[in-house]
């Protein structure tokens, strides 16, 4: 059975991991019943349980956590304000960390209608100078339009998408220099059809305060696809052009992997597609800028990730397994981010990768720690 065909069986079927096991006449995978002696366990490998995977976040980032925690348990913002303000601007800890505010934000308020996010409200209101509080404010505005404003093309989506720009606007002002504000408002851009020009213009504004920022870059990818205000030629164009520039060490070389991942087709009529030249090309990339990435490099889990899907539809076990050593625990990241349950996503694909491993002779002794 082609490996993209058995996953969407999987995720048609069930959205719970599905144990699979060893094929005792040969090198393949099937389904087998729990508990069943050949059963492929995650467990076995230290893995952490599907009910326990955190998505709000790539990879760990204690202080962001523990700053998290204590906002939402007190409502007071000003832990928030204090870890921003000690975060440079210059680097994409930043940009995830404005992300995960406002993705609470988002979160608590739809999980209690006119009463969560008091904290954020309370920040705007008693510190309207604050940089900080104003970029998590756009940022906020943005993921409303996205996730709660009665979808793409409504009036609501357009009238928050509205606000969201002078909320950057207004950040941009507060925080001369930081790309932030900037980079949250390639998501109003493509949400409101900004025309190719006044697009580029935006883009020069990130480019010029941060020529190497992976988020931007991912941000702006968006726009230039063929979903979206662009083709696969201009996406694909986009993203060479990046990853051709990138210095040694710099994630950008995986960015054409991002590009393909925007176009994947809904059903792979060519046989073999995840090895082609085009998919392989991108897969090399990408393994190629994480082995030369900086370990601390805080894009380096969102590249990890997108690789565990494409490994493991193209059936290279091992190296799947390699990356999900790296990252498991914390699936806020694509592609399990597309998926209305991320954990369950990443878990399907966690379980086929130990599956094919141990299919191919692996075992938890045989995994690198």
């Amino acid at each position: 059975m082609e490996i993209l065909w058995f996953l969407i069986a999987v995720g048609m079927l069930a959205a719970v991991v599905v144990p699979y096991v060893r094929r005792r006449n040969g090198g393949g995978i099937r389904l087998t019943h729990p508990g069943a002696p050949d059963a492929a366990d995650p467990a076995d490998y230290g893995f952490v349980r599907q009910e326990e995977l955190d998505i709000r976040v790539p990879g760990p980032d204690r202080d962001l956590m523990d700053v998290l925690e204590l906002v939402q348990r007190s409502q007071d913002w000003r832990a928030a304000s204090q870890l921003l303000a000690g975060t440079p601007k210059e680097g994409e800890v930043r940009w995830q960390r404005v992300q995960a505010f406002a993705g609470a934000a988002s979160l608590e308020l739809a999980q209690r209608p006119g009463v969560g996010a008091a904290w954020l409200r309370a920040w705007r209101l008693e510190s309207p100078k604050d940089a900080g509080g104003a970029q998590v404010h756009a940022e906020f505005l943005v993921q409303q339009a996205w996730r709660a404003s009665g979808g793409v093309g409504s009036e609501d989506h357009r009238i928050i998408l509205e606000e969201a720009r002078t909320a950057c606007d207004e950040a941009a002002l507060l925080a001369p220099g930081d790309p932030v504000p900037h980079i949250t408002q390639l998501a109003v851009a493509r949400g409101l059809a900004y025309p190719e020009g006044e697009f580029d213009a935006l883009w020069a504004k990130v480019i010029d305060r941060a020529p190497e920022h992976m988020g931007a870059h991912l941000a702006a990818l968006h726009y230039w696809c063929e979903k979206w205000h662009g083709s696969r030629e201009k996406a694909d164009a986009f993203t060479h052009a990046a990853a051709a520039r990138a210095p040694h060490g710099s994630l950008l070389a995986a960015l054409p992997l991002f590009g393909v991942f925007e176009h994947l087709p809904d059903i792979a009529l060519v046989q073999d597609f995840y090895g082609s030249a085009v998919v392989s090309r991108a897969m090399e990339g990408a393994l190629y800028a994480v082995h030369s990435a900086r370990p601390d490099d805080p894009m380096l889990a969102h590249v990890r990730h997108l690789l565990i899907l494409f490994l493991v539809r193209g059936e290279r076990w091992a190296e799947a397994m390699e990356q999900i050593r790296h990252v498991d625990g914390y699936v806020g990241a694509l592609p399990w981010s597309h998926s209305e349950d991320p954990a369950a996503e990443y878990a399907v694909y966690r379980a086929l990768a130990v599956a094919g491993y141990e299919a191919n002779g692996g075992s938890p002794a045989t995994l690198p720690h």
